[in-house]
Parts: structure tokens; C-alpha cells; sequence
């Protein structure tokens, strides 16, 4: 079978068959609802099966929940009359849905049907399987290149196509607040846009010309997080403090470290790399971002998924000039009785886990907020390697591990002349299939701590939905399988198998209308040639 992720199990497929057609019915038990709705609106919609709940049919398609198998497990069932999925939940069942649909071929990927009237057959088989992490991950960076509401609706369904359930929305930065805060009105009206853009690396000589920007309403927010729940993908919004924070002080100078620069001067950056331009830590500033985490709370309500919990803080590259020449940030290290401006950064950071905590959240940050000390429910995203993510667990903390040397699809794909705006470590398709998350060197306490995994996709030099297609597939897909299924170690893995398996995956993707990076290498209209870019030579450490 040319699935992906790899299912745990497969049996039967000795040339049997079980055919669909426009009478099948489509019987939903308790608390499965949603996931008929869902094969009904988009496999119904390309295959033109009505999947009606009633009817004279031989043997319906019914979906169950079925406590006794893993949360996030099914098992799909596809034997004579019988057509069952089953799941420990409804996660689960809509998981074992995806697979169904996979088996249908790439036509049942499209949004209507090819040839009306078609009966389509499936093999009869069963599928037993379950996911290896709990947190499956994708992070797009909407701050740098502003991503509409429709394009963030479409990388949910193909995160969801490919069993990821959770999706970091970076949503704030120096180039752009994409968020509406009613409190703060001016975060959007002034940060969303910046009056022109960077075209390649920071060094490259190219402008964009014309002002970018947009944001996402609070009405947008919420439909972004229902859409993404009925696809059991959890949303973890990212407000980034005390750096990356230009576009909310540019709208409100207040915001920024007054007494050591003129923060009425200050514009939404137009540039990338690491801002000099921090918040300074006052009152006033502390209260500010409870008012913007008061609404962010409500759009994004905790239980709307697995790990709705969590609010990510960002807490990264967060430069300390700034507050070292600055007396209203001396005075404040004094007053606390503080060592020195890192351990300010730690007390800001902190100051927020404590808050999150008291409302029923949690925190989660870059790794740079384990210098410091955390409270004990805050949890880590490594992505300076592996280390963060080790000594995090190591301190008790959950991790989820996103180290940039191996799983930031930004990164370039081929060392040739004609990948578009080279940055980072050469990382391959097989380069992501053989990323192990766990360090070899875990105990199994430690390893209990590791959530899952995460790829993150940054948006510097990826300035629209084709740059964003292009680098996150078709490694995306390799990811997912390194994130759901128990693979060997990496050295042990058939990638040749994963190859082949690939094959009949880009004619998903195909019919999806991804963009994705051909095995040949970019087509044409792919390439961006002249446009500077930061490419590093060599492997990236393992470490």
C-alpha cells in the first residue's frame, strides 16, 4: 500500500475488492459526527458519493468510537459488506478517514468529481495503527510574508491529509502584528504593514518596493481555529516578548526602552535578521501584554484540541544593549535583585508563565527561555539544536523538539545553482526522513518528556502560497511519517521504500494543487535567480 505516514500494521490484500458507489451508506456512531460530516463534504464532494444515512445499500461505511484502542489510533476495516473505522476517539477515527480517503486514489483529493458516476473499489484490507508522538507540528511564520485566512485554511487540510495535529501560528514580529487586539487597535492598523520589503537575504541589494501587510480579525481567528479543530489540529498561537517586537512598538513607542532611543521614530522593520529594538520591562509594559494574552485567551479557548492549552511566548533572540544602557532597565535589575540583563529576560518570560498558569494555561517558549529557571508547567521548543531540548528535559520540563539544523523547511533542499534563495544546511528529502527526534542518549524518564515533534517553515525569503508549497513539500510528508510512525533508527530506514511510496504521493498532491518541489529539481517558475541568499556549507552538527 502507497500510504504515508507508513500505517503500524496492514493486513489482508489478497485481491479482494470492495466496492462504493452512490448507495453506500454512511452510518455515524456517538461522537463521530463530525468526521461524516467531513467525508461527506470533501470525499464526497470528489468522488460524487453522497454517502447517504440511509438507504437499501448492502454494506455501509460506519465510523465508531471504540475506547479500548489507543486515543489517536484506528483501526479501518474494509472486509466483503463490512466498512469500518474505528478510533479510540473521534481524533482517531478522523485519522483512520485520511487513510480511507488515501486508498481511494488521488482523484478522491480533488474538490469534484472527474467522472460522475464512477464505482470505486477498494482492496480488503486492515489497517491497524496508532501515532508514535502525540504533538505532530507545523510552524508558518505569518509576521515576515503575511499569509491570507484562505491559505492558512488550506495548510490545515494538508496537514491534516498528512495526520499532523498541531499548528504553531507565528503571528507576530518586527515586520508585521497580524493579530486584531480591540484594546490596542493601533497594533493592526500600524504594525500589519510595513511600507516596503527585503527581496532575498538581508545582505541582498533587491526591495520589494510596495507596502505589505494584513491580519487576521478576531472573527478570522476564530474560524481559523473551529476549522482547524474539526480537523483535531490544535492551534498554539505565538506572541513573540520581549524581542521581535518592532511592529508593536513602532505602534506603540511607549512599548520600547524610551530613555536610550527615540521610539516615535521607529517603523515596522522592512528587513530580516535580529532586531535591536526590545521591550522594555515596565509595569506598563507588563500590563499592555496581559491585555493583548487576555483576548488572545479567548480566541483561542483551551479545549478547542489536544494542546489548545498552550500559548507560545516566543522568548528568542532577544538582544540586551539596549536595557544595558538603559537606566530604567538598570534600576529595574536592582529593584528585583537580578544578576544581570539575561536574568531580566528571565524574570519577563517568567513573569508571563506565572500569569498563563493562573488562567489554566500553559507556556511554552524558544529554548533561550530555559536560562533563568522556568516554572514547572512550562515546556520548550528546541531549535538551537538538540541541546535546549535536552537540558529541558533533563530539568523536567515537556519538550518538543524543532531543531533548526534538521527540520527548518526554510532551509534549501540542494546544494545546485538553481534553488531559489538558498539559506541554511542542505537538507534533502531523505535528510528530514532520517530525523530522529529523541536523543539516542535518553532515559525513558526523559524521553517521557519529549511531546513530539515539529517542523517550522519561516517566511523571510518564502514571500507567498508557491514559496510556501515549494519548501515545506515534499518534506512535509517525510516529516509526518518521522512524526506518526515507529520507524528504526535512522540508519535502518527504507527510504527507498519511502521513495517509491512518494510516488503515488505527488499525484495526492497533484490534485491538492501543491507547488511542491519536483525530485528533478525546481521548474522554471520556481527558481528565483539573482536574489541573494545565506546558504552554509557543509552537514549541519548532530548535535
Amino acid at each position: 500500500m502507497d500510504l504515508i505516514p507508513e500505517p503500524w500494521r496492514i493486513g489482508g490484500d489478497e485481491g479482494g475488492r470492495v466496492r462504493l458507489d452512490d448507495r453506500t451508506r454512511l452510518e455515524a456512531g456517538p461522537g463521530t459526527e463530525g468526521v461524516a460530516r467531513w467525508l461527506r463534504t470533501t470525499v464526497g464532494a470528489a468522488t460524487g458519493l453522497p454517502f447517504p444515512e440511509h438507504g437499501d445499500s448492502e454494506g455501509p461505511l460506519r465510523l465508531a468510537v471504540d475506547p479500548r484502542l489507543p486515543p489517536e489510533g484506528y483501526r479501518l476495516s474494509l472486509h466483503g459488506p463490512g466498512r469500518l473505522i474505528q478510533g479510540g476517539s473521534a481524533a482517531g477515527v478522523f485519522w483512520g478517514a485520511q487513510t480511507f480517503r488515501q486508498l481511494l486514489g488521488p482523484d478522491a483529493f480533488r474538490r469534484a468529481p472527474l467522472r460522475p458516476g464512477r464505482i470505486w473499489d477498494l482492496p480488503e484490507i486492515t489497517v491497524e495503527d496508532r501515532p508514535r508522538f502525540r504533538w505532530r507540528g507545523l510552524m508558518l511564520d505569518v509576521a515576515r510574508h503575511f499569509t491570507p485566512k484562505d491559505g492558512v485554511l488550506r495548510l490545515l487540510d494538508l496537514m491534516a491529509a498528512h495526520k499532523l495535529n498541531v499548528f504553531h501560528f507565528h503571528l507576530t514580529d518586527d515586520q508585521g502584528w497580524r493579530i486584531e487586539i480591540k484594546r490596542y487597535p493601533r497594533l493592526t492598523e500600524v504594525g500589519s504593514w510595513r511600507a516596503r520589503t527585503k527581496f532575498g537575504h538581508r545582505a541582498s541589494p533587491l526591495w520589494d518596493e510596495k507596502p505589505h501587510g494584513g491580519f487576521y480579525t478576531q472573527d478570522d481567528i476564530r474560524e481559523i481555529v473551529a476549522y482547524a479543530a474539526e480537523r483535531h489540529i490544535g492551534v498554539v498561537p505565538e506572541i513573540d516578548v520581549p524581542g521581535h517586537s518592532q511592529a508593536a512598538i513602532a505602534a506603540y513607542p511607549e512599548l520600547g526602552n524610551t530613555d536610550v532611543i527615540d521610539t516615535t521614530r521607529l517603523s515596522v522593520w522592512d528587513t530580516w535578521g535580529v532586531n535591536p529594538n526590545v521591550l522594555a520591562p515596565t509595569d506598563n509594559t507588563l500590563r499592555f501584554y496581559e491585555g493583548v494574552f487576555e483576548e488572545v485567551l479567548g480566541l483561542f479557548p483551551a479545549d478547542a484540541a489536544q494542546f489548545s492549552a498552550f500559548i507560545h511566548v516566543g522568548g528568542d533572540e532577544c538582544p540586551k544593549d539596549q536595557w544595558r544602557r538603559s537606566p530604567a532597565a538598570q534600576a529595574r535589575i536592582g529593584e528585583l535583585g537580578l544578576a544581570d540583563e539575561d536574568a531580566l529576560q528571565s524574570w519577563f518570560v517568567r513573569h508571563f508563565d506565572t500569569w498563563l498558569s493562573a488562567r489554566g494555561r500553559r507556556l511554552i517558549g524558544w529554548d533561550e527561555i530555559l536560562e533563568g529557571g522556568l516554572a514547572e508547567g512550562a515546556a520548550v521548543s528546541s531549535w538551537r539544536g538538540y541541546a535546549g531540548g535536552i537540558a529541558a528535559a533533563r530539568a523536567g520540563h515537556d519538550v518538543v523538539m524543532c531543531p533548526e539544523q534538521q527540520v527548518y523547511l526554510d532551509h534549501r533542499q540542494h546544494d545546485g545553482p538553481d534553488e531559489p534563495v538558498p539559506i541554511g544546511y542542505v537538507r534533502t528529502l531523505e535528510d528530514v526522513y532520517r530525523f530522529e527526534p529523541v536523543p539516542a542518549e535518553f532515559t525513558p524518564g526523559e524521553t517521557a518528556h519529549v511531546l513530539g515533534t515539529q517542523a517550522n517553515l519561516w517566511t523571510e525569503v518564502t514571500e507567498d502560497q508557491a514559496r510556501v508549497d515549494y519548501q515545506a513539500f515534499p518534506r512535509l510528508a517525510a516529516f509526518a511519517e518521522v512524526a506518526w510512525s515507529a520507524l528504526p533508527v535512522p540508519a535502518e530506514r527504507d527510504f527507498a521504500g519511502f521513495e517509491r511510496r512518494m510516488e503515488a504521493h505527488y499525484g495526492r498532491l497533484d490534485a491538492l494543487g501543491v507547488g511542491y518541489r519536483p525530485p528533478g529539481g525546481p521548474r522554471p517558475w520556481q527558481r528565483r535567480p539573482g536574489v541573494l541568499g545565506r546558504p552554509v556549507d557543509g552537514p549541519p552538527p548532530s548535535r
